[in-house]
């Protein structure tokens, strides 16, 4: 069965006081439009068009760039007239029709798929969630079999209406040319004058069809409105991703202070230390080690390296098996090859490290000229005495070595000795007579 659709996302957001539309803002590195997406299309969904404000040019950009189309609801008419929107969009569309909240960034897939088997017992089904704390939500009242009755939105709702815990979801399921028809016969007779969406079920009740329930966790279905709720969703991510990977095999000594990234990708008995960041594009490969206080982010790390403490991996970052990156060392756009090691205090921009070398500490490459970014090569077992400057575009052959304090500006040969820094003199005694004079200055 084909399955289309349609992401709310024309909602000013005030709350969130941002010029940036509330949809995008990022949770574990990823837009909350972009969760949503994510759920969809691992739920099988086809096509999805987004319903923005005419001022959401931002959220058209992001919807086009990860394969969706959109709509724009002119005016804000309520939640079933921003659906109505979308109705040119899928006028060639037949099949079952999802309509769902942009702001729910923890909602997944099997929740999506769960809600869509709800729809095919009766053709339209509802979310709906049991809240400890239901606040503004509105409330969904049950037929005796276990149907939709009706959703009484907050505001219209009376004393006893309000103390019912069981509420609106936020995803619908309906065929795709049903549901617009209905949406079609809405009427904003409500405290709001505004045309709901979830009046939808009423009208389908009225030609026979029942509403089926599908249910999910608090978790699932939360909303995000402002900064502070941004911040409890980042935190309810963040401990669905930890315990994901601890479930697949990955050691956190302390996961409270591990930060995972949407996309991270880590492999089995990989050991992560205390206060880990990572950000989008990361690999980790089986038998690595994360130490304390590193950040990573676009890089790859092979089996049996090891990063940090207090290592930096930029983009384009590639650590090889059993790799050293120390303290204080940043890797960017950068193959370190197996076994090779950088153990403190080390800049390493558009290089390649061969097999075995030795970066000593305090070697920068100086990649970047203001203009153009060249690379540097370093061959398999060279030893980069401390303090080098590597001045790109040069190459470092393997087995060669380059002297501590040396500023390497020409191509080293292979098991050469490279050393480039200023002659030493010493003036015996100098010392002395200095500390004298400036004593003799005080009195």
């Amino acid at each position: 069965m084909h399955k289309a659709a349609i992401i709310l996302a024309a909602g000013a957001g005030t709350r969130m006081k941002s010029a940036l539309p509330k949809v995008l803002h990022k949770i574990a590195g990823l837009a909350m439009l972009g969760h949503v997406i994510k759920a969809l299309r691992g739920a099988g969904v086809e096509r999805i068009v987004v319903v923005t404000s005419p001022s959401g040019q931002a959220v058209r950009d992001y919807a086009a760039a990860h394969g969706c189309q959109s709509a724009v609801q002119e005016q804000q008419l309520g939640t079933g007239h921003a659906a109505a929107s979308a109705r040119e969009a899928l006028k060639d569309f037949s099949g079952t029709l999802l309509i769902v909240n942009g702001d729910m960034p923890m909602v997944t897939a099997s929740v999506i798929e769960d809600v869509v088997k709800a729809q095919a017992a009766t053709g339209l089904a509802l979310l709906a969630c049991d809240f400890k704390d239901p606040a503004q939500y509105g409330r969904v009242l049950t037929t005796p079999d276990g149907f939709l009755d009706r959703i009484v939105e907050f505001k219209d709702a009376d004393p006893q209406q309000r103390r019912i815990t069981l509420c609106n979801g936020g995803c619908y399921a309906a065929d795709a040319q049903k549901f617009f028809a209905w949406a079609a016969g809405l009427k904003n007779n409500n405290a709001q004058r505004e045309y709901y969406l979830t009046d939808v079920p009423a009208i389908a009740k009225n030609e026979g069809v029942k509403c089926a329930l599908a249910f999910a966790d608090e978790v699932a279905v939360m909303g995000v409105n402002s900064r502070g709720e941004l911040a409890e969703a980042e935190q309810v991510m963040q401990t669905r991703l930890r315990h994901a990977a601890m479930a697949a095999g990955v050691t956190m000594v302390s996961p409270q202070t591990v930060f995972l990234a949407h996309d991270t990708v880590l492999e089995n008995d990989i050991e992560i230390d205390p206060f880990v960041v990572f950000g989008e594009g990361v690999t980790i490969r089986s038998g690595a080690r994360i130490r304390s206080h590193s950040h990573l982010e676009g890089a790859e790390v092979a089996g049996g390296a090891i990063i940090g403490p207090f290592a930096r991996l930029r983009p384009g970052a590639k650590i090889g098996a059993d790799a050293h990156i120390g303290n204080f060392v940043e890797v960017k756009n950068t193959v370190i090859e197996k076994g090779a090691k950088a153990n403190h205090l080390t800049y390493l921009g558009d290089a390649w490290v061969g097999a075995g070398a030795n970066i000593g500490a305090g070697t920068i490459t100086c990649n970047y000229d203001g203009f153009t970014k060249a690379k540097t090569d370093i061959g398999a077992g060279a030893f980069i005495g401390s303090d080098t400057a590597l001045v790109a575009p040069v190459k470092v052959g393997a087995g060669a070595i380059t002297a501590a304090g040396s500023v390497i500006t020409k191509d080293v040969p292979a098991d050469a000795l490279a050393v480039a820094r200023g002659q030493q003199g010493n003036k015996p005694g100098w010392a002395r007579a200095f500390r004298e004079h400036k004593k003799s200055e005080q009195k």
